[in-house]
């Protein structure tokens, strides 16, 4: 073998080489974070949507089995709802607006507002919308029913 030979086997990456690998490199880079921020701002859109659902099933079940009134009261200034029987409140992300279309007898105040579960599962009705800046989560409330719906939607420019 001569020294020629054993010099072409032995050759490692080529400059070009190296460069394309840094530039891939460098675009994940700058690519991968903003493209994972969106989405988890949807998810948690759709977590807070999910949140409220599970609080409204909650205050319907316990106005099923307890047979008396219960209600999910929304504090919408503070991002925050609480249910009859359950002593937690649970705080929702400050990122997502809040609006809820309820019964005129069960508003609080501005910022403040109630759905109201009747023993035999029928309500005062409603929904509340959860929204991001391009997608919104609408949560119904039947009134007849009381069946818990969400909805996805696009947020209309």
């Amino acid at each position: 073998m001569d020294v020629a030979t054993t010099a072409r086997r032995q050759r490692g990456f080529t400059l070009l080489e190296i460069l394309v690998a840094l530039v891939i490199g460098v675009l994940l880079v700058a690519l991968v974070p903003p493209l994972l921020s969106g989405m988890s701002g949807a998810t948690e859109l759709r977590g807070a949507a999910r949140q409220l659902a599970a609080g409204l099933r909650g205050a319907r079940n316990e106005a099923i089995t307890r047979q008396h009134e219960a209600v999910l009261t929304l504090d919408l200034a503070g991002h925050r709802f609480g249910v009859t029987g359950d002593p937690r409140v649970v705080a929702l992300p400050e990122s997502v607006a809040l609006k809820l279309y309820t019964a005129q007898s069960e508003l609080i105040d501005g910022a403040t507002g109630n759905i109201r579960f009747f023993p035999d599962g029928s309500s005062t009705g409603g929904h509340i919308t959860v929204s991001g800046p391009k997608l919104a989560y609408q949560v119904n409330v039947d009134w007849l029913t009381g069946a818990i719906a969400i909805v996805e939607r696009e947020v209309q420019p």
